[in-house]
């Protein structure tokens, strides 16, 4: 049922395929994304879009004393970044004016539209798109315009080759030594910018939601950028703005090792995908007992799963990125069990893009904090909205604030600051 509700959306693309098309994605994909260079790229695309745009429209509602909807504008960045390290185009949604785009819109749409086709039986939908109707003629146009800007995507770097992903499967072959056709590198494509584009800016939205309600993890992450920047950048001083004129870079980011922490937790509680879907192959049996036939399917909580008291112990509804890092802290440490932790799927279909999500997450995030305070609009109500991908759904009101980081700037006299860890519940 998946398979085919996606289908017309994700085609036989890595998230939407079995077997051996799937293999030969993976295997593809994987050479990819294991090269330092795709995350270099990754870095140069998210640095270019926070320093020429974010920061501006940051500053300017500042300056206004206006709210803005914090996950629209990681909605935008985000889109934008995948788009640029896919496609090697910037659609530019992320403007001073927050303008529409075309393919944008219409990839929500088609997303929208397919999440329908979950809501009711599998035979209604079917019925819909033969007679045009409803949600599903929303699909076939928002679709038809998917496909136009693919196209020319695809003619503009068969054109003028570059370092983007696209080009990259351009060069590659398939199992039979020929070069994808245009069809399966769309397919591809938009399973990229799906990947890349929604899941880190809600897990972003869901992080910046837990700091404005918990200051002393909010100081940690900046103590640790701090940290960073005396090392890279040198002393701080206000004048010269030489920690504040560029985003962190690469090698900085990497070094984030508190950060990443509280992104993992973050991710713990409210996983960007809540739930998942297994085909089973062949009978089996669950290690709880519970007979699987072949054919069915099983469909998990990952959002559940986050916040079992079995699992994470008696703390599991409080946020706390410490559960993340070694002893001593200097560094972030895996579950021993891979599949504790499920945000990024696991086994075999472990997500490809699991590294490059972390390094775009730290990038926005120490940008937005190194620069901005952010306060919730008072009586802003934050509740989840029933989707595919675990989006707030009135959005992310908030107040932003120039940062003072005065308080930040020296380093500790007496060894590192300690900050008593308050219990706060995360639900």
């Amino acid at each position: 049922m998946w398979q085919a509700a996606f289908h017309d959306l994700l085609g036989q693309g890595i998230f939407n395929s079995d077997g051996d098309t799937w293999v030969l994605q993976r295997k593809t994909a994987a050479l990819e994304f294991t090269t330092r260079t795709l995350r270099q790229a990754m870095a140069r695309w998210a640095n270019r879009i926070i320093k020429n745009r974010l920061w501006t429209i940051l500053a300017d509602h500042g300056d206004a004393g206006a709210s803005v909807d914090l996950q629209d504008l990681l909605l935008r960045l985000t889109f934008d970044n995948i788009c640029g390290l896919t496609f090697g185009k910037d659609p530019e949604t992320l403007s001073p004016g927050l303008p529409e785009n075309p393919f944008a819109n219409a990839f929500d749409s088609a997303t929208e539209a397919t999440l329908q086709r979950f809501l009711f039986p599998s035979f209604l939908w079917r019925v819909k798109k033969a007679l045009g109707v409803g949600s599903e003629r929303s699909l076939r146009e928002s679709l038809a315009v998917v496909d136009r800007y693919l196209t020319e995507a695809i003619a503009a770097r068969k054109a003028t080759p570059s370092d983007d992903l696209l080009s990259r499967f351009m060069k590659k072959r398939d199992g039979k030594g020929r070069a994808f056709p245009d069809d399966v590198l769309s397919w591809i494509a938009l399973n990229f910018v799906l990947a890349g584009r929604d899941t880190s800016s809600v897990a972003l939205s869901w992080f910046f939601w837990m700091i404005m309600q918990r200051r002393d993890v909010e100081r940690k992450v900046l103590q640790e950028i701090a940290s960073v920047l005396r090392d890279t950048r040198g002393g701080y001083d206000d004048d010269t703005g030489k920690w504040t004129d560029e985003p962190l870079d690469f090698d900085e980011l990497d070094r984030l090792v508190y950060l990443k922490a509280a992104l993992a937790e973050t991710l713990r509680l409210y996983p960007s995908v809540p739930q998942d879907s297994k085909y089973v192959v062949a009978d089996d049996v669950l290690p709880d007992g519970t007979v699987v036939p072949a054919g069915s399917a099983i469909t998990y909580s990952i959002y559940s799963v986050g916040r079992m008291e079995s699992i994470w112990g008696k703390d599991c509804a409080e946020f706390r990125p410490e559960r993340w890092l070694s002893g001593d802290g200097t560094r972030f440490e895996q579950p021993k069990d891979a599949y504790r932790f499920v945000a990024f799927n696991g086994g075999p279909r472990t997500c490809l893009g699991k590294d490059l999500a972390y390094l775009q997450m730290k990038s926005i995030a120490s940008a937005v904090l190194l620069r901005h305070s952010l306060e919730l609009v008072p009586g802003h109500k934050v509740e989840q909205k029933m989707s595919l991908t675990l989006f707030m759904k009135n959005g992310l009101q908030v107040h932003v604030m120039p940062r003072d980081l005065a308080a930040y700037a020296a380093p500790p006299r007496q060894g590192p600051v300690v900050i008593p860890t308050t219990t706060a519940a995360a639900a």
